[in-house]
């Protein structure tokens, strides 16, 4: 019988997500499956939360990675900590800033949103002029949005809301492991992300990270949290002292996160930031140099998530088939308003090397010369 999996191509992963893997956290997935409850596991576990509390520089007792992709950590962030009637604010400016209004929708939460033109970022003194407005229970942003490649000042909304009731949840899908991360210094309460971006570990797992006030919120609900799977006063029993079982945990799974947060750490988070820099300066300046803008102003920009104009005249998906069919690499097109009118580009985790930019530029040169 033919096994269609031999047919899988080896793809310079140049979207926005998921980026390539390094061959330390494959060998990882390939070991020996432990079960769940296993006492060995077990130290793995606690590995995985102590790497995961120094990347996201926090001290938080509940930090664990969620069962589930990055949208699993969104779900499980509102699900938590919202209960019908309350107060949410949620910063737009992008698709994911859209999914989380949805999400607290879904909750019965009495959602407000403060909209920004995509591909620009959330202004400050708009979000502090809203908050007084009303009081709200939790104001939430995303801090590198995916769908547009801005950059949003995470830290200057946390500074207007220290003091206040209200609790602070951000998105770092695509941020954590590729620009810093300061979950305590910037007052940040709820926190998420995905294990697929720069974190460079297969799609599966969303780190999650509540504070004190977070967790205090979530133990004196008036309601039970409305999805069992995600609920984090169980989950918490099962990765904390108690060790009492929940569901079963994807073993392989948190094998290969265990070892990309070791190779993050070895090579250290500041130098993987200057590496992500550099190459995303290097593409700016190559892009350029074939006629192309990018979207976002400096110093908004992300430099793991690059949204470069279309030209005039080019068809988008006819390009990104061709890199993909004839050069083996890919990268991603435009959302929403910005469908047809962008690619993004991704230079996350191992996929931001010199070399990827070089094999790119040279792929698009040669086939917007012919197009």
């Amino acid at each position: 019988m033919n096994n269609i999996l031999d047919g899988i191509e080896e793809i310079l992963l140049l979207g926005p997500g998921p980026s390539c893997v390094r061959k330390e956290v494959y060998d990882a997935l390939s070991r020996k499956t432990l079960g769940h409850l296993d006492p060995y596991f077990m130290t793995i576990m606690d590995g995985i939360k102590d790497m995961l509390k120094r990347v996201m520089n926090t001290g938080n007792a509940l930090t664990v990675p969620m069962s589930g992709t990055g949208s699993a950590g969104m779900e499980a962030c509102f699900v938590n900590l919202v209960e019908p009637g309350d107060r949410v604010l949620v910063l737009i400016n992008g698709v994911f800033g859209m999914r989380m209004s949805d999400v607290a929708a879904r909750l019965g939460a009495e959602v407000d949103t403060l909209e920004f033109t995509w591909g620009t970022p959330v202004v400050p003194e708009a979000v502090e002029k809203k908050i007084r407005e009303k009081a709200y229970r939790i104001v939430a942003v995303v801090h590198a949005e995916t769908s547009t490649g801005v950059m949003n000042p995470v830290a200057e909304i946390g500074k207007m809301l220290k003091g206040s009731d209200m609790l602070y949840l951000v998105d770092t899908v695509t941020s954590l492991g590729g620009i810093d991360v300061r979950m305590d210094d910037w007052g940040i309460d709820a926190l998420y992300s995905g294990t697929q971006k720069c974190l460079s570990c297969p799609p599966g797992l969303a780190p999650l990270s509540f504070s004190e006030r977070a967790t205090a919120k979530l133990n004196g609900r008036k309601t039970k949290v409305p999805n069992w799977y995600l609920d984090l006063s169980l989950i918490s029993n099962y990765w904390g002292a108690k060790r009492v079982y929940h569901h079963t945990a994807p073993v392989n799974m948190l094998y290969g996160l265990y070892q990309a947060l070791l190779l993050l750490l070895e090579e250290g988070p500041e130098k993987a930031f200057q590496r992500h820099r550099k190459n995303h300066l290097a593409l700016v300046s190559g892009l350029k140099g074939l006629g192309m803008e990018m979207l976002v102003e400096e110093p908004y920009r992300l430099p793991m998530l690059n949204t470069v104009l279309i030209p005039a005249g080019v068809d988008d998906l006819s390009i990104r088939k061709a890199l993909r069919s004839e050069f083996k690499i890919e990268i991603g097109g435009g959302l929403g308003p910005l469908a047809g009118k962008i690619w993004r580009i991704g230079l996350m985790g191992h996929s931001s090397t010199e070399e990827s930019v070089t094999r790119l530029l040279a792929a698009l040169k040669k086939l917007l010369q012919t197009n």
